[in-house]
């Protein structure tokens, strides 16, 4: 088994920076990746672009409270969430946990007891997932997610639609990282054909792929086009 909290990101988003710092190095002695933000509004932007296991989030935040900040986050994401809060109020509990937070913590409550339940909670959310990422075939690259097994893509959590064609070329590029293909070969490859003449549908596809996944289609950090040679796709 791993060790706790290797490779595991936290990201807490608490506007008490004394209690955030100590927050942070008690997980970061257990060996945990810790990024913390200040504001509910920047928190909850760095949560749905960025790439962690574990959210610890507190309730009164400036910008956006913690339950809006939850409730959006789950729209998006699933990774355990972590509230805590200086109110008593059972009500608060329950809109917290109702919203989709997995634990409720009252404030003050010790470093160590912290960190126990993220690690509770980042086992059983390994325990749960786990099957189902091993049934489905996932390719993972830089907030692109391609699930080979139920053909379904996005990016930074977004899903995108896309053609069944265009998944495949999508697919079989992220699969070979760093190769060049020239347009015959990615129309053999893709399409099971000689190209004939046909080769602007790779073009075309390509072109429809870029407007999907890239941010900037003139400056694409996914697939590259090589002049003269064809594309591939960029690691």
């Amino acid at each position: 088994m791993a060790e706790a909290g290797k490779n595991n990101k936290i990201l807490i988003i608490e506007d008490e920076e004394a209690i955030a710092d100590l927050e942070k190095d008690y997980l970061e002695l257990s060996g945990f990746e810790v990024h913390i933000e200040n504001r509910g509004d920047t928190g909850l932007q760095e949560a749905l672009n960025g790439d962690y296991n574990l959210i610890i989030l507190d309730l009164m935040l400036p910008g956006t409270d913690g339950f809006e900040v939850c409730r959006k986050i789950r729209e998006k994401k699933d990774m355990p969430i972590l509230m805590v809060s200086a109110k008593k109020d059972d009500i608060d509990k329950i809109r917290g946990l109702g919203l989709g937070a997995d634990d409720y913590m009252t404030k003050p409550f010790s470093p160590s007891e912290l960190v126990a339940r993220v690690k509770a909670h980042l086992s059983r959310y390994e325990r749960l997932v786990g099957s189902a990422k091993e049934a489905n075939e996932i390719i993972e690259i830089r907030g692109l997610k391609i699930d080979k097994t139920a053909r379904r893509v996005w990016v930074n959590g977004e899903e995108k639609n896309l053609t069944t064609k265009e998944f495949d070329l999508l697919t079989f590029l992220a699969e070979h990282p760093n190769h060049v293909y020239s347009k015959d070969e990615l129309f053999r490859q893709v399409w099971n054909m000689d190209s004939v003449g046909d080769i602007a549908t790779v073009t075309v596809h390509i072109k429809k792929i870029r407007e999907k996944i890239e941010f900037d289609t003139s400056k694409p950090q996914y697939i590259e086009t090589i002049w003269g040679v064809g594309y591939r796709f960029k690691m």
